[in-house]
């Protein structure tokens, strides 16, 4: 079965190892704590867990444990009973309920209060909730996924997180290795955010210079792919021109990174974007040069003709067939052989391009 990363990009061999162990665990129903650094992209990669699963078409519930105030947490995990506590003027279903048959995830599950902890252990352990204010147990098919930024066995140490919790989650353990970890992906992820953002605000695609190129490769990204995201955004606003220099980094890069003249040299990953597609790059065929006779040439963009079918002895569908396979091609290798990325690119969705291949290649 081909993998479904959910739009996560990389290439490096510290994210394939976690693609190898996503691909193992996904079609079971273990469960799995995730770790890693904040901004590392963890519930993507609880995402892509669950669209590989067997309840790939059941529910996926999130929740952040630590953005829900303790009071509140325990009635949004496992729902109430009406008039169990002050404005409870109905019964509601917790987030256990709604996720049943699906995958539940409990991200930052080390903020959670111990009290709390002990009915997640009973969960996992008996598969039963019991609602808040309620007086009897009611059973529930969900598989959790837990995530967390925190060192769990040093809070089971410090007596912060209770240690039979901790081994009920840590079946099947998945780090997500920081951006200052994952080499080229920095300039791949970095080429993908500024193509997006620029798309989104209808300016030219911006180009990164040489320098720009070795700056952003060797600055650590504390914040990782959040801080990188963000970062290309305000680039795709502050920019004039139509590069990226080193003096449109800010001080607090550069000064981390120091003397750019002896930074490594780092390769492009991928091209900019181009405003529009040409005739002349989507087919190998030589196309038609001559001016356009009508209003066919607009911004630069010159449409082929039917000289260009004429010419080269090809009827329509076969130099639409030429057009599409180029840009596939072009796509796939863009996006490093991710059919995710590759899919938005080319504007289609995922399952669209892998019948298109499929056809290609039967």
């Amino acid at each position: 079965m081909e993998l479904n990363t959910s739009g996560i990009i990389g290439q490096s061999t510290t994210l394939a190892d976690v693609f190898r162990i996503l691909g193992k665990v996904a079609p079971t129903d273990s469960t799995v704590l995730v770790t890693g650094e904040s901004g590392t992209g963890k519930e993507l990669l609880v995402r892509a867990l669950h669209a590989n699963s067997r309840r790939a078409d059941k529910p996926f519930v999130p929740i952040n444990c630590g953005a829900i105030p303790k009071e509140l947490l325990e009635s949004e995990l496992f729902g109430h009973e009406k008039g169990a506590f002050t404005h409870a003027i109905r019964s509601r279903p917790g987030r256990f309920e709604l996720a049943d048959g699906g995958t539940i995830f409990l991200d930052e599950i080390g903020e959670m209060e111990l009290s709390l902890q002990v009915k997640i252990l009973r969960v996992l352990q008996e598969k039963e909730i019991e609602r808040v204010g309620g007086s009897g147990c009611k059973k529930v098919d969900v598989r959790i996924v837990a995530a967390t930024n925190r060192d769990l066995e040093a809070e089971v140490e410090a007596g912060h997180f209770r240690e039979d919790l901790y081994y009920r989650l840590n079946v099947i353990p998945l780090h997500l290795p920081p951006l200052r970890e994952r080499g080229d992906d920095v300039l791949l992820l970095a080429r993908h955010f500024l193509d997006h953002f620029c798309r989104k605000k209808a300016r030219p695609p911006l180009g990164l210079t040489p320098d720009a190129r070795r700056v952003l490769a060797a600055y650590t990204w504390p914040g990782n792919v959040r801080e990188l995201e963000n970062f290309m955004e305000r680039l795709s606003i502050l920019v004039d021109g139509a590069v990226v220099q080193p003096s449109d980094l800010p001080r607090k890069i550069l000064d981390q990174v120091g003397d750019i003249s002896a930074l490594p040299e780092v390769e492009e990953q991928g091209a900019p974007e181009s405003a529009a597609p040409s005739a002349q790059s989507a087919s190998d065929a030589p196309t038609h040069t001559e001016a356009p006779r009508d209003a066919s040439q607009s911004g630069g963009f010159v449409w082929p003709d039917l000289a260009v079918l004429e010419g080269h002895g090809l009827n329509l569908k076969d130099f639409l067939d030429a057009v599409e396979s180029r840009l596939i091609d072009e796509a796939l290798n863009r996006a490093g052989g991710v059919k995710n990325q590759a899919a938005e690119y080319l504007g289609i969705k995922r399952t669209t391009l892998i019948e298109k291949l499929k056809k290609r290649n039967p």
